[in-house]
């Protein structure tokens, strides 16, 4: 891991905290688990301010590519769960992949459990949006 450990921007690290809450009460075993493992990286998550965020590191609104060992290929951005709509390719935070990727950075390297097994995925690119997404709406 490029940082050491998760970066979180401290508006999304809150917004995120109220969502893993709710953690308990999904019912597929995948999302469960792809939550929990999040909350528990985020306990040593180094967490910046928004003019501190690094550019390359994944957050909402970003644009990421991944690879995976399997050979598979993937562009998406990672959005709230009300914005998600898997067809244009905007995946919540609350899916598997979502959760695997928030507050990693680009090149590194991911092992998570998804519904097909377990994956190690490298993150190839990431792009930032102009504007990440207005976060005291939410708080």
């Amino acid at each position: 891991m490029k940082y050491g450990n998760l970066v979180i921007e401290k508006k999304e690290y809150v917004v995120l905290k109220r969502l893993m809450n709710l953690s308990g009460y999904y019912k597929d075993d995948t999302l469960r688990k792809s939550v929990r493992k999040l909350v528990g990286e985020m306990e040593t998550a180094i967490i910046k301010d928004e003019l501190e965020m690094y550019a390359d590191v994944i957050r909402f609104n970003t644009t990421i590519t991944i690879t995976s060992e399997n050979g598979w290929h993937k562009k998406f951005r990672l959005v709230m769960p009300t914005d998600s709509d898997i067809k244009n390719n905007k995946i919540s935070i609350l899916t598997p992949m979502g959760a695997a990727v928030m507050g990693y950075s680009e090149g590194d390297t991911i092992i998570w459990d998804f519904p097909t097994g377990e994956q190690k995925l490298v993150i190839e690119k990431v792009e930032q949006e102009n504007e990440h997404m207005n976060l005291n709406m939410v708080l």
